[in-house]
């Protein structure tokens, strides 16, 4: 075989998802990239660089998680292409590094059969070697080298000294690299199955007892009613806790911005300067980054969900929930990034192979209750619900609505999706397969990291989209100026409360005010926004005495409790905001699609908004 001399090589990391591929590409890299205990997790390509030993740049390219090349899915596609180099974009890589997952080597060992009948060379890394051997399992490299005639390491993605073998492989491959051939058929999956078994028997000397324990713990948590209790008792918690952990950091953060605010005010003259920093930016700002140890606690449950294998787990039980509504758990992963925010989860939708599964997935992802919107809910809870303890004492009543208003986006997401398939996206059910991991314990130093970007992300949004958006209405709720004789407010004079006057028209009906109607167009550039231009509304129509009493005692002697329950129930349907639709509308190829998205969800807010208030009218009459 001939070989070719070689400059910056690149390198495909390939394996299934869950095998730590991600992992090693952060440690060979230096890069941070989002690394989770769930399949599905990496639905883009990534790519980076780190330098040899020889002082030689290697390119490595982080493909999709896969457990096969038969293009059932997006990411099977994607991945096949680039490796077969009929990919758009990106070039054939020059060799692959298969990475499998040392404890579940039988699951891992097909795609490595099928990854040899491709025509370039190949490295096997058997990763997370220390947790094989923590669960007493022994692999024979050697004998797995001798059979398969490709090098194999063994590797631990997330220590950088377990990877100089790895390493040393790369360099003697790359410094003679023979050309790469012309790829050949695979043999069926039933034999390359049986291809894989034979060779994990030779190879793994010892299975371990840790997987004993593994199956004892999915006796419980896969339990067909035991699971779904523990399901349900772990979100219940889970937002509790976002209530009553955050009170006191809200608290301090809530305090520093009213000390500036009152600051500014005893030293800067009374101009429109003045105005703008305390009623526009600091008012319509800082009453939203004062719920972002809320934010931070929410994604410490879900990041250590994830870290732990559980979420895996979680849909295998949804499973058998969303089989009622025409779907399958794999929808479920999707579902829930959307938790965190629609974009992500629309855009995870790629691992549904079936294309009316994934536009149902798609249709009622943004009814599940993102980050942004939890300002919102947070704000109006706080105001408006009293913090009783309920149900014996265990429990506050502030957390039990807020687990309520998450609660009903996933019914409501379920009842769509159900209408869809009698209807619009009606088809056969799918199968759910999916590769069950471990357990294990979180990393810290990865949940710290995930931690500080979702910090990053909602503080750099809260220094652009909400701090223009504040400035925006701050801009327009000063001219006109308030007429001679004028009685009201100087805002309700101006272009924001004109616009808000006619607003309030359309959303009488569901009792909201004309500064409530103000707030809903900014609120559309991102859902929390709309907490800021309440502030910033609110702010410029009060004094001093306001600005010193926070926007939870403003509300309270602003709106009534039907007013405040429908404002919620806007919030749990409206689809907002305008990158969501934009990824829609991407994800599905279709304006029609889109449009349907927009005009079932607006009409699904309005109406039951609506219904609400009017029910709470009543009630309370």
């Amino acid at each position: 075989m001939s070989s070719k001399e070689m400059t910056n090589p690149k390198i495909a990391l390939v394996g299934s998802p869950n095998c730590g591929k991600s992992s090693l590409f952060n440690t060979l890299t230096g890069s941070r990239q989002k690394v989770a205990n769930y399949p599905g997790v990496t639905v883009e390509k990534r790519s980076g660089t780190y330098t040899a030993d020889t002082g030689e740049t290697v390119t490595l390219v982080d493909l999709p998680g896969i457990y096969s090349l038969k293009d059932r899915t997006l990411d099977e596609k994607v991945s096949r292409q680039v490796i077969t180099g009929t990919h758009a974009t990106e070039a054939r890589p020059d060799l692959l590094l298969c990475v499998a997952d040392s404890t579940n080597l039988r699951v891992h060992l097909r795609l490595v059969l099928e990854l040899k009948h491709l025509g370039l060379p190949v490295i096997l890394a058997l990763n997370m070697h220390d947790m094989a051997e923590r669960d007493g399992i022994e692999i024979d490299p050697e004998i797995l080298s001798r059979e398969l005639s490709i090098p194999v390491v063994t590797t631990i993605a997330v220590r950088k000294s377990s990877l100089n073998d790895l390493k040393k492989e790369i360099q003697t491959i790359i410094r003679d690299l023979p050309e790469a051939r012309d790829a050949i058929d695979a043999p069926a999956t039933r034999d390359l199955q049986k291809q894989a078994r034979s060779l994990a028997d030779q190879a793994v000397i010892s299975e371990g007892e840790h997987h004993k324990v593994t199956r004892r713990l999915d006796n419980i948590f896969l339990h067909p009613v035991l699971g779904f209790a523990i399901f349900f008792t772990i979100l219940f918690v889970m937002f509790q806790s976002v209530f009553a952990w955050a009170e006191a950091p809200m608290e301090l953060i809530d305090g520093a911005f009213g000390s500036l605010q009152g600051l500014l005010v005893d030293i800067l003259p009374d101009n429109w300067f003045r105005s703008l920093l305390t009623d526009g930016i600091i008012a319509g700002v800082g009453s939203v980054v004062v719920f972002l140890p809320q934010i931070l606690i929410l994604f410490t449950f879900i990041l250590i969900l994830e870290a732990t294998g559980y979420m895996a787990r979680a849909a295998f039980i949804m499973d058998r929930l969303m089989a009622k509504v025409g779907l399958n758990g794999r929808a479920f992963i999707p579902l829930l990034s959307s938790f965190a925010c629609a974009i992500p989860g629309i855009m995870a939708t790629r691992t549904i192979e079936h294309h009316r599964d994934r536009i149902t997935t798609i249709m009622i992802a943004p009814l599940m209750t993102c980050s942004a919107r939890l300002p919102v809910y947070t704000l109006i809870i706080a105001a408006f619900i009293p913090n009783d303890k309920v149900f014996y004492g265990l429990f506050g009543l502030q957390g039990v609505v807020f687990f309520g208003l998450y609660l009903a986006g996933i019914i409501s997401a379920l009842i769509v999706a159900a209408i869809l398939k009698l209807t619009l996206t009606k088809g056969v059910p799918q199968p759910f397969l999916m590769e069950l991991p471990k357990y294990q314990l979180p990393v810290l130093k990865h949940l710290l990291i995930n931690l500080w970007e979702r910090a990053k992300a909602f503080l750099r949004r809260a220094g652009t989209i909400i701090l223009y958006s504040a400035i925006g209405l701050w801009a327009l709720a000063q001219y006109p100026k308030k007429p001679i004789g004028g009685t009201d407010p100087d805002i309700y004079y101006s272009f924001a409360g004109i616009l808000g006057r006619y607003l309030q028209k359309v959303f009488e009906p569901l009792g909201f005010n004309w500064e409530m109607s103000i707030a809903l167009i900014p609120g559309m550039a991102a859902r929390e926004v709309a907490v800021g231009a309440l502030g910033t509304v609110y702010a410029l129509q009060g004094d001093e005495e306001q600005i010193e009493q926070g926007l939870h005692t403003v509300l309270q002697n602003s709106w009534s409790l039907p007013t405040a329950l429908a404002f919620l129930t806007w919030y749990i349907f409206a689809p907002q905001c305008f990158a969501t639709l934009a990824t829609a509308r991407r994800e599905t190829n279709s304006w029609g699609w889109t449009a349907f998205l927009t005009g079932y969800l607006f009409t699904l807010a309005y109406v039951a908004a609506m219904i609400v208030n009017k029910t709470a009218i009543y009630l309370m009459a």
